[in-house]
């Protein structure tokens, strides 16, 4: 990851990387925007964020790994199915040189759509 810039926008963040980085970065893009479609896009921690009453999911590629961070929460539902990935309490780490596992990613992003959906409605009145 290019730590010494400060990027704009996700389209900006993806584009210095290399193609096969971009793609595996789009891929996470695109499953997020499909299912959580009012989901703002935002960089913070200059990573990639899906924004949905609060920041939702994180991603951001490494030299060796694309990294997941879908907050403690996100990672706790799911551990049974990430023994097989280097995870920590709030991030995933899914290695460069193996595909993406983009049925379990669909999973952790559905919890935390339908999480933070339920956490915008405690706030309206």
């Amino acid at each position: 990851m290019d730590s010494g810039r400060n990027f704009q926008t996700i389209d900006e963040y993806i584009a210095g990387f290399p193609k096969e980085v971009q793609q595996k970065l789009e891929s996470i893009r695109k499953l997020v925007r499909r299912l959580a479609p009012d989901a703002e896009e935002k960089i913070s921690y200059q990573m990639p964020t899906f924004y949905l009453n609060g920041n939702m999911v994180y991603f951001a590629a490494f030299k060796n790994h694309i990294g997941l961070f879908p907050t403690a929460s996100g990672v706790r539902q799911f551990e049974k199915q990430l023994t097989k990935y280097k995870h920590a309490k709030g991030s995933i780490q899914f290695p460069m040189d193996e595909p993406l596992p983009l049925g379990l990613i669909e999973k952790i992003v559905n919890y935390k759509v339908k999480a933070n959906r339920e956490k915008g409605i405690g706030r309206k009145k």
